[in-house]
């Protein structure tokens, strides 16, 4: 009994915030749960980011779920990245089950069924409000290294931008760019090599293969018009609710390139629009990738760094990221270390690599006299976590086995007519579905290397007939009058003048 008010004193203890925060669970000892031992997060420290890991099938969605839920309430929007497809339905109420009643019962809160503010988004051409974005937006490093380019190949990128830039040339999808490359080293070569200096076939070649590579993943569909406006994923609904923007990516799980190239072009575009705000007492906007490693597998040296230093700087414009992956170790540790939340699901140990893993991860973790974590790792029930967070003064908290509280909305997915239905209803559908194509690089370079052609063909008619006049005058100059060719002929002067001098003898 005292051990258990012990561990009670010290769970409150360090889980207790001034400020206003959203309650995950309530922590447990030795398998039980101990009431009213309320876990939290600050609002004020959630822009920490955080990392929500487990195997298959221990509750890492129903934790993202009740995370995105509180946020909601609390007037946070999120974007959350849905890889599998199981998280639209946060739009539609929960129904009461006794499991359900039995767990909020041992946590100490109520349970409330609920439905939440939903905008569904898409990347392909699955229904949704449509994202994309402009080539010229990505920038030349951004894109460069999405291609994985080398630094002459980056160089070539950086060159035509800027010649683009200063010729008005707007770069907006990838037939603008795959244009531009095509025009360096052909029609435009002289042009382009007398500003900025020549451009290598080769060079250009490898580039546009790095292009049609992303294009077969179905990057055509993300680049072009109408941008999308980033300041739209913090939209609040008419009860002051944050909203829940669902990024569907159920359709591209065998497309890694696609994802993280939106990924990364987003966060930059976040982190260059959002003003700083310093310390703030809650978030902006609450970012959730799923299936991380898809993200990390693909990303080069240089592409983790850009990663990491956006993740770095990100929380000072209010914004909070957070990884959703089966194991710690899929995400960076360089990333992994800016990471203030975990919940940490179990893990399996099923081989070598496994136990080995596990023993990392417990090592990720503030020591504590209440678990053996290694153990634990392995022997946590569906629904339970590990759960560390920051306090308000940027310290861990006491790490605790935390019974998660449940959603209190559906714990399952739209049907396909509550899906249309939602995204019939959307307020963001006729400001970026309609597809806008306006003159850009593409339209203005074909005009332009037809009256490169047509000056070309002007001036080798020219030629031909410049030649053909000289040619005649050739001719004319060598045609002459036959008295004038008597006259001037020697030998026949000379032989009319000899048979004049024998006739007069």
């Amino acid at each position: 009994m005292e051990r258990i008010q012990q561990f009670t004193d010290y769970i409150n203890a360090g889980y207790q915030s001034k400020g206003d925060a959203i309650t995950l669970g309530a922590a447990m000892l030795d398998g039980k749960t101990i009431t009213n031992t309320f876990v939290k997060v600050p609002l004020k420290t959630l822009n920490r980011h955080g990392l929500i890991a487990g195997a298959t099938g221990t509750g890492k969605t129903k934790s993202l779920q009740v995370l995105v839920e509180q946020l909601s309430e609390k007037g946070i929007p999120s974007l959350v990245m849905d890889i599998k497809g199981d998280f639209s339905g946060i739009a539609q109420p929960g129904t009461g089950h006794p499991k359900i009643d039995e767990r909020m019962s041992a946590i100490g809160l109520p349970f409330t069924p609920n439905a939440y503010p939903v905008e569904i988004f898409t990347l392909s051409e699955q229904e949704g409000v449509r994202l994309r974005a402009t080539v010229i937006e990505f920038g030349a490093v951004l894109l460069s290294r999405i291609l994985n380019l080398n630094d002459a190949q980056e160089g070539v990128v950086a060159i035509l931008f800027k010649y683009c830039d200063d010729n008005g040339l707007p770069l907006l999808d990838l037939k603008d760019f795959q244009k531009v490359l095509h025009f360096a080293t052909n029609e435009g070569k002289d042009e382009i090599q007398k500003q900025y200096g020549a451009i290598s076939t080769a060079t250009t070649g490898t580039i546009l293969r790095k292009i049609i590579e992303l294009e077969q993943q179905g990057a055509d569909l993300f680049f072009g018009e109408k941008s999308f406006d980033v300041k739209d994923l913090t939209r609040l609904d008419e009860k002051g609710r944050g909203m829940v923007n669902i990024l569907r990516l159920t359709d591209i799980q065998d497309k890694p390139k696609l994802f993280s190239t939106f990924m990364l072009q987003l966060l930059a575009e976040v982190y260059q629009t959002f003003p700083e705000r310093g310390d703030v007492e809650q978030p902006e906007l609450m970012i959730f990738i799923d299936e991380a490693h898809l993200v990390f597998e693909e990303a080069n040296k240089t592409l983790l760094n850009q990663i990491e230093t956006v993740v770095k700087l990100i929380r000072s414009k209010g914004v909070g990221v957070y990884f959703i992956t089966q194991n710690p170790k899929d995400v960076p540790e360089d990333v992994l270390a800016q990471l203030g939340l975990k919940i940490q699901h179990s893990l399996r140990a099923f081989t070598a690599n496994d136990r080995q893993a596990i023993r990392l991860t417990a090592q990720n973790f503030p020591d504590t006299e209440y678990y053996e974590t290694e153990d634990a790792l392995t022997n946590l029930g569906i629904g339970e976590a590990f759960v560390t967070v920051l306090d308000e003064k940027g310290r861990p908290t006491p790490l605790a086995i935390t019974m998660m509280r449940a959603p209190q909305s559906r714990m399952d997915v739209l049907t396909p007519n509550e899906l249309e239905d939602l995204i019939r209803k959307s307020s963001l559908a006729d400001k970026y579905n309609e597809l806008v194509d306006r003159e850009s690089a593409y339209e203005m370079l074909t005009k332009k290397i037809e009256d490169i052609q047509e000056d070309r063909e002007d001036e080798e008619k020219e030629r031909e007939r410049e030649k053909e006049r000289k040619s005649s005058n050739t001719s004319r100059s060598t045609r002459q009058n036959p008295i004038v060719k008597v006259v001037t002929s020697a030998g026949f002067i000379r032989g009319v003048f000899g048979i004049l001098s024998r006739v007069l003898r």
